[in-house]
């Protein structure tokens, strides 16, 4: 896959936006298992970071980022403007991670 920017920023420095593709969103669900939702429940009453939490977390960021990518890329989208997390539980069982933004066509200043 060709490299896609993705900025939080309403713009990138440098280039121009030329086209804009509308918005775009990678979504990744997960679901610890029961030993991890024990030890996390653990955490809660003796305090102190749920390592397992943060790295499920962490992983689902960039997965939901990479899906956002190949979204934009789809459009016909050489980068991604504007780009939020959304994260939700459901059902207190699983984790939700939502990456979006404004998939755009840019163009470096001067080219």
């Amino acid at each position: 896959m060709s490299e896609i920017l993705v900025s939080t920023m309403n713009d990138l420095p440098g280039h121009d936006v030329v086209e804009v593709h509308g918005e775009v969103f990678g979504l990744v669900v997960r679901a610890r298992n029961a030993l991890s939702n024990l030890g996390g429940s653990l955490r809660t009453v003796f305090g102190g970071e749920a390592s397992g939490y943060t790295k499920l977390l962490s992983d689902s960021r960039d997965q939901a980022v990479e899906r956002l990518r190949e979204a934009a890329q789809a459009k016909g989208a050489n980068a991604v403007l504007a780009m939020r997390f959304d994260c939700n539980e459901i059902a207190d069982l699983m984790s939700e991670v939502a990456a979006y933004g404004t998939a755009v066509t840019v163009r470096r200043r001067g080219s």
